[in-house]
């Protein structure tokens, strides 16, 4: 793709990335681990005095898709639920769902190319039906769980205004892996750490 105006943004790894023509040599995985610790979910909104990062999120999307599957899931498995928004830390931004059909085409294209380059640059197979409806159910899980503990929506608004079916979970998932209080959203030093930990782990295993 070629195109005149000036599309890439500097990496803190001093890396450029080009937003509308990716390759999966565009970062470090030190820069995506921290552009998803400053991206927030539910469009920064949060009763806690820190919004939730995509970084935490996606860590909790990994360990709920886990405990789906009696025999855990494959470090390649858990690599794709750790990875499954990574190119909203590339991009910065998460689009809360109602605003996305007015974000046209153009914009859902340009979060495919990354969305390919990331799948390119870390060898992730495409998901199958089945895969992706439990990475969904995953996803949802945690989404609901997030609405009531994280921002403050009721249940009932869960399911009536959010359209989302998951019935929310009272433990928090990351709490007994990493202590703290349940639910409460990370900063973005200490999210950006612990994903990247994953991450790096991930890679060793596979």
């Amino acid at each position: 793709m070629t195109h005149d105006t000036r599309a890439w943004v500097r990496m803190p790894s001093g890396r450029r990335l080009d937003l509308l023509d990716p390759t999966p040599l565009d970062w470090e995985d030190p820069d995506l681990a921290l552009g998803l610790a400053r991206t927030y979910r539910w469009g920064g909104h949060s009763a806690w005095p820190l919004p939730l990062s995509v970084a935490q999120h996606s860590i909790t999307v990994m360990h709920l898709r886990g405990a789906m599957s009696p025999g855990g899931l494959s470090p390649l498995a858990a690599l794709r639920e750790l990875l499954h928004d990574a190119e909203e830390g590339l991009l910065g931004f998460d689009a809360i769902s109602v605003i996305k059909p007015f974000l046209g085409e153009g914009f859902r294209a340009l979060t495919m190319r990354l969305e390919s380059a990331v799948g390119l640059r870390y060898g992730l197979p495409a998901w199958t039906p089945r895969q992706y409806a439990l990475h969904k159910r995953a996803d949802r899980l945690a989404a609901a769980s997030e609405a009531v503990h994280v921002v403050g929506w009721s249940p009932r608004e869960v399911r009536g205004t959010l359209k989302i079916r998951a019935v929310p979970l009272q433990d928090d998932p990351l709490q007994l892996v990493y202590g703290g209080a349940a639910w409460e959203p990370w900063p973005p030093a200490l999210a950006r750490d612990r994903f990247l930990d994953e991450l790096i782990r991930l890679k060793h295993l596979l």
